[in-house]
Formats: structure tokens, C-alpha cells, sequence
């Protein structure tokens, strides 16, 4: 089993950052690709960015040139950093690990008011 927990969610500004992170725990070498997807209310799961074990990044158009992912294989540790949030960037953001099975975190709220 593989245990994700998310932090670093909170109430900013249109304009202004967060960085998300993602702590993963126990059979993490089952591990081969980690990912953050949002839902917002009333909205289908989305993926917002996914990294490989060896550093190979893929963006929603969305996140493209305003987020970026990025991990500490060492730490165990996947973050999102995410710069020039809008509004509509408001969501629950969930951590994903993809190996043989696929494990999600429990969610953290991000709220970008206007």
C-alpha cells in the first residue's frame, strides 16, 4: 500500500502562488509516476500535471506556463507550485501515484478569490 497526504492548500489572491505538496509513504518503490488532479464544485476530475521516477513532466493546457511540478525522490515528496492563480483555479487538488495499483491523497482546498 501506498499512503499520499497533501498540504499546503489555502486562500489566496487572483495573482498570487501556493506550492502544494504531496508526502508518500510506504511501498513507495511500487511508484512510477506521480500526478496533482483538481476537482471543482459541480466539475469533473481533472488532471493538472503528472512526473515521472526520472523527471519527465507533462501539463494541462491550463497549467502550462504558470505551474510546475516537480519531486524529491530522497523525501518522498511531489510538489506543485503554482503562480498566477485565477479564480478559476479554485478546486479540491488531489495527489496520484500511478504503479501497479493507482493511490490517491485525500485532497487539499485551494480558493483563488478575485
Amino acid at each position: 500500500q501506498v499512503q499520499l497526504v497533501e498540504s499546503g492548500g489555502g486562500l489566496v489572491q487572483a495573482g498570487g502562488s501556493l506550492r502544494l505538496s504531496c508526502a508518500a509513504s510506504g511501498r513507495t518503490f511500487v511508484i512510477n509516476t506521480m500526478g496533482w488532479y483538481r476537482q471543482a464544485p459541480g466539475k469533473q476530475r481533472e488532471l493538472v500535471a503528472t512526473i515521472t521516477r526520472s523527471g519527465s513532466t507533462n501539463y494541462s493546457d491550463s497549467a502550462k506556463g504558470r505551474f510546475t511540478i516537480s519531486g524529491d525522490n530522497a523525501k518522498n515528496t511531489m510538489y506543485l507550485q503554482m503562480n498566477s492563480l485565477k479564480p478559476e483555479d479554485t478546486a479540491v487538488y488531489y495527489c496520484n501515484a500511478r504503479g501497479t495499483w493507482v493511490y490517491w491523497g485525500q485532497g487539499t482546498q485551494v480558493t483563488v478569490s478575485s
